[in-house]
């Protein structure tokens, strides 16, 4: 198969496979999603569904989240990843939200990438699942897969990959891709379930494939 038409196949497959994707992290507005996205680095979904329900019955928004002290934040999120840097992100993003946005978390990439502990996949994250706006998120799994599927070639770097995948998949589809790779990932294509030669899109768009894709 020639790279166009693997992501032909790719895209009818996840849209078979997940039709309606839903967000995974859970939120009430855009300022929560914001953090969820922030504290599911080096963390599960599953992990941090658990630590912020608590942390936004006790501060929903912006201003509520500046009033609490990092260490108030920290007791609510201890059990995520990097927990003592994200609890001062969080504080002074949430600071900055009311000082300079008037607690509304700004519809911009740039603004959102000056933001503590914000970097280009949050915002990316934000900007396509909390404003609607067409663009593809890249994390870990996504970097994996792409490079599994040949859609990027191996070793690429995330910014390479996020180019490639924009370029084969039509822009209004980008916002569900990647939902939906990173579900058939967790599902079917996984780092130990599947080395590149047992799902239904590895197989298909490599059936002579024998050993297993070595990613760099």
């Amino acid at each position: 198969m020639l790279k166009k038409e693997r992501a032909s196949f790719i895209l009818q497959t996840l849209e078979e496979t997940f039709p309606n994707p839903p967000i995974p992290l859970s939120h009430d507005n855009i300022f929560q999603l914001l953090v969820a996205v922030l504290l599911s680095a080096q963390c599960t979904d599953e992990r941090v569904n658990k630590v912020t329900p608590a942390l936004f019955s006790r501060a929903s928004s912006s201003r509520e989240m500046a009033n609490l002290s990092t260490d108030e934040i920290l007791m609510f999120i201890k059990s995520c990843g990097l927990a003592p840097k994200k609890s001062e992100a969080i504080k002074k993003l949430s600071q900055i939200l009311v000082e300079n946005f008037d607690g509304s978390v700004p519809e911009s990439f740039d603004h959102l990438e000056e933001l503590p502990g914000v970097g280009h996949k949050t915002a990316s994250v934000v900007m396509s699942q909390g404003f609607g706006h067409p663009a593809f998120p890249v994390d870990t799994h996504i970097h994996r897969l792409a490079q599994r599927w040949g859609l990027t070639k191996i070793g690429s770097t995330v910014v390479r990959t996020e180019k490639d995948l924009k370029t084969l998949f039509p822009r209004n589809k980008w916002n569900d891709l990647h939902l939906q790779i990173i579900f058939f990932g967790r599902s079917y294509c996984t780092a130990r379930g599947c080395d590149g030669t047992k799902c239904r899109i590895c197989r298909t768009c490599y059936p002579y494939r024998k050993k297993p894709v070595k990613l760099k």
